[in-house]
């Protein structure tokens, strides 16, 4: 979440007045995440989250988000509803942009992962990922492993200025990942972006899964090792492996994971590196002036792929 376009009081009122939400107390903007521009807007109603979709979401990629969320909610996943406006509508036009408003989720997202986040998310995750085998629409994944090499080569001639040698480090690593990434894993519609911050807790319980910005439909493994990446690391850079086998056995209590998708976690878990460090590399080089948003580094990522390039199997892990 974040914030790149500035709501005037007069274009928000205008926008509400299509809602039946009561008056209007609090609105202020958060500035969490880098994709689109949200609000928290506390009403006699209740409190909800306003979402306006910035350019790196299409429009046509909306009715695919809104429907997921309604669809896996409809099964008992805990995320944010889309709120209807009076013309049965979810989705409107806000400051020239794509806008729709969302229930409000209580709980807060752990600042500090402990294994008992991991097992948590493990068994949601799953239970996402069997919630949405039916849902009709489809989506591929435009950041897989085909669009890379596109996002490298944007960076790639100021990539040096971040790292000495990045660039040539990264055009190797990239050429390896094209050539290994696996095929024929069980597929689905899987998070794709399950970072700490889209998740929210109460005590030790999991209450909310949020930013849906990135489902798409990919490998399922690719999104436990997106979670490996997002949740198993210390702020020190080491890999905690505690964490790692929390995550993967609660995952596995709801939906058992094959052989193969296991053997291929050390090469997901690379490509899922490599996707966060290109797309905050990009960010990096090309923050827009003025945006209420702090850029993350990269570099994070770096070091997360470096660990991942040493691993010979599912045991470093975890796992046995």
């Amino acid at each position: 979440m974040a914030v790149y376009t500035d709501v005037s009081n007069e274009d928000l009122c205008a926008f509400l007045g299509a809602y039946d939400l009561g008056e209007l107390l609090t609105f202020k903007g958060i500035a969490e995440g880098v994709e689109n521009s949200n609000f928290l807007l506390g009403t006699t109603g209740g409190n909800y989250v306003l979402t306006l979709y910035e350019k790196r979401v299409h429009p046509e990629d909306l009715p695919f988000f809104l429907g997921l969320m309604e669809h896996l909610a409809s099964r008992g996943i805990a995320c944010p509803l889309p709120v209807k406006a009076a013309d049965g509508a979810v989705l409107h036009e806000l400051c020239g942009r794509p806008a729709a408003l969302f229930t409000f989720l209580e709980g807060l997202w752990p600042r500090r992962v402990h294994p008992f986040h991991c097992q948590e998310l493990g068994a949601q995750l799953a239970g996402l990922h069997r919630a949405g085998s039916d849902f009709a629409l489809e989506r591929p994944n435009a950041l897989s492993v085909a669009s890379w090499r596109p996002l490298f080569e944007a960076c790639a001639g100021r990539a040096d200025q971040v790292c000495e040698g990045l660039a040539g480090a990264l055009e190797q690593e990239l050429g390896r990942l094209e050539a290994d990434w696996p095929v024929g894993l069980p597929r689905g519609v899987i998070h794709a972006d399950l970072f700490p911050d889209n998740v929210f807790f109460r005590d030790e319980r999991l209450t909310g899964l949020i930013d849906f910005y990135f489902a798409c439909n990919d490998f399922l493994a690719y999104d436990l090792a997106i979670c490996l990446n997002a949740w198993c690391f210390e702020p020190d850079g080491a890999f905690n492996a505690t964490k790692a086998r929390h995550l993967l056995q609660s995952y596995g209590s709801v939906r058992p994971v094959e052989p193969a998708e296991l053997a291929a976690l050390p090469i997901l878990a690379r490509g899922a590196a490599m996707r966060f460090l290109l797309t905050r590399l990009y960010d990096w080089l090309n923050c827009p002036q003025g945006a209420l948003v702090t850029p993350k580094d990269p570099l994070e990522y770096w070091r997360k792929l470096r660990f991942h390039q040493g691993v010979r199997g599912p045991g470093a892990y975890g796992l046995t």
